[in-house]
């Protein structure tokens, strides 16, 4: 399962809210929606968000095992 907690928290230590972002590198609002849900977005949009916010993926999303 795809989490973006770690972008939550990255962007929280950077004092900057979704809004932020969005206008930061052009996300759409679609986009951070489907990211709050832990949906599945495109790789160029994580690496747009780590170049942009000069940090590695990690900071951005992590993978944790379903518990089933």
């Amino acid at each position: 399962m795809i989490s973006y907690n770690p972008l939550w928290v990255t962007l929280i230590s950077k004092s900057m809210k979704k809004t932020d972002l969005i206008n930061l590198i052009g996300l759409s609002s679609a986009t951070i929606s489907k990211m709050s849900k832990d949906e599945y977005v495109a790789l160029n949009i994580i690496e747009k968000i780590c170049l942009a916010l000069d940090c590695n993926i990690e900071y951005v999303v992590e993978i944790k095992k379903d518990i089933e």
